[in-house]
């Protein structure tokens, strides 16, 4: 059974060894497997957009483009789901020969922007994705979400260490 070819990869076919050509493609596919671990990540199946611009150079392809996917994940404070778009641009040499390559190259007159695409997702996923900026999280006695509740206070939890000090602050108080 023959490999399945990649959704990544592109042709450059046009562009060998051309310099000052260029090609701009746009590659539309669900995601073949998940994007990142932990709290953030793209989820496999979920749609991926990359509109890629191929220039031609002397020693390589120069590969620059866009990914728009969709960030899915748990918010860190109150473990709501979290999804939202995200953007990432990214830009990388194919070079012609494995010689020239610092760390890609361009194979059967294609490129694979697979672990291209990869590296910019998973370096701008979030490490602690939350639902909103001021999410208050949860009430770390209950583990009650604070926002469903927000006529309540946290509690203030007195230090055990410091309660003999307690007897300080009520007798300033009784002398007031």
């Amino acid at each position: 059974m023959p490999a399945a070819i990649s959704p990544y990869r592109v042709s450059a076919r046009d562009l060998m060894h051309r310099p000052g050509e260029m090609r701009e493609r746009s590659l539309e596919f669900a995601a073949p497997e998940q994007l990142g671990v932990g709290a953030a990540y793209v989820a496999e199946g979920s749609p991926l957009t990359i509109a890629l611009r191929l220039e031609g150079l002397h020693d390589g392809i120069l590969v620059t483009g866009e990914v728009d996917a969709t960030l899915s994940g748990e918010c860190v404070r109150c473990l709501d789901p979290v999804s939202r778009p995200l953007e990432v641009e990214f830009q990388e040499l194919f070079a012609y020969s494995p010689e020239d390559a610092v760390d890609y190259t361009v194979h059967d007159d294609h490129v694979d922007c697979e672990p291209v695409v990869r590296d910019a997702v998973v370096l701008a996923l979030p490490f602690q994705p939350v639902c909103r900026d001021d999410c208050p999280g949860l009430d770390p006695e209950t583990g009650e979400k604070l926002a469903d509740h927000a006529e309540q206070r946290p509690r203030e939890v007195m230090d055990p260490r410091w309660a003999a000090l307690e007897g300080f602050r009520a007798a300033e108080t009784d002398t007031d």
